[in-house]
């Protein structure tokens, strides 16, 4: 569960990073760059520890599924709640094959 927690974490930042910016559009550039760069510095912090700790209880396939599926959680919420940008119908199906996804990698065969 540390790694999940990690992984959590590690995901918020990484979405403010890439996406927070996106309220101020009229902000210069580079300072967005240097400012999602200086957000991600801390993404890395908790997201290298995760991977690291994790590795061995989960093979890298599942490491990266659980951060993806974290990361879409962790953007649906910021998307909604920050952008303010509706939660479609669509977006729940693709989600859901995604979870699909997640079975198949993680189902012993």
């Amino acid at each position: 569960m540390k790694t999940i927690l990690l992984l959590s974490i590690s995901n918020i930042f990484m979405t403010f990073a890439w996406y927070g910016h996106l309220k101020y559009r009229n902000s210069p550039l580079l300072t967005v760059i240097l400012i999602s760069w200086g957000i991600a510095f801390f993404e890395y912090c908790f997201q290298v520890p995760a991977n690291r700790i994790g590795f061995g209880t989960f093979s890298a396939y599942q490491l990266k599924t659980i951060q993806e599926v974290i990361t879409l959680l962790v953007f649906s919420v910021f998307s909604v709640f920050y952008l303010k940008e509706e939660f479609r119908w669509n977006y729940l199906v693709g989600f859901v094959l995604i979870v699909a996804a997640v079975f198949f990698i993680f189902k012993k065969w």
